[in-house]
């Protein structure tokens, strides 16, 4: 049974990105919000964030709150952030094969791959 499960590091401080609010859509003419959910103090969501029978071949995206999680661990951001939300577009091909999407993330960068 397929799966979509993602996490986050926090690069800047080195550890798990806990309490990041991740929401999850499948794009289309309407795009429609599936999921929201918070990371656990992993960094990681505590369950896939989509599986079984919601589990469908297509267009999604990925969007990671990071300036408020940011600022939630005092950093000092700029009135207008240079990171506020990082979107991942990515497209799901086999609705059965397992897909993690990490997100790897500072203030002024992110990284994401498909992982394992």
């Amino acid at each position: 049974m397929g799966k979509l499960t993602t996490h986050v590091l926090d690069t800047a401080h080195g550890c798990p990105g806990r309490g990041m609010t991740v929401r999850l859509y499948r794009c289309g003419k309407k795009d429609a919000l599936l999921a929201t959910t918070k990371t656990n103090a992993d960094g990681r969501c505590a369950a896939p964030i989509l599986s079984g029978k919601e589990m469908k071949a297509g267009r999604y995206r990925l969007e990671f709150d990071v300036a408020a999680y940011f600022k939630s661990k005092g950093v000092k951001l700029a009135r207008t952030p240079f990171l506020d939300t990082v979107v991942i577009s990515f497209g799901i091909a086999d609705a059965k094969a397992h897909y993690h999407v990490p997100l790897l993330v500072s203030p002024y960068g992110y990284s994401t791959y498909r992982g394992s």
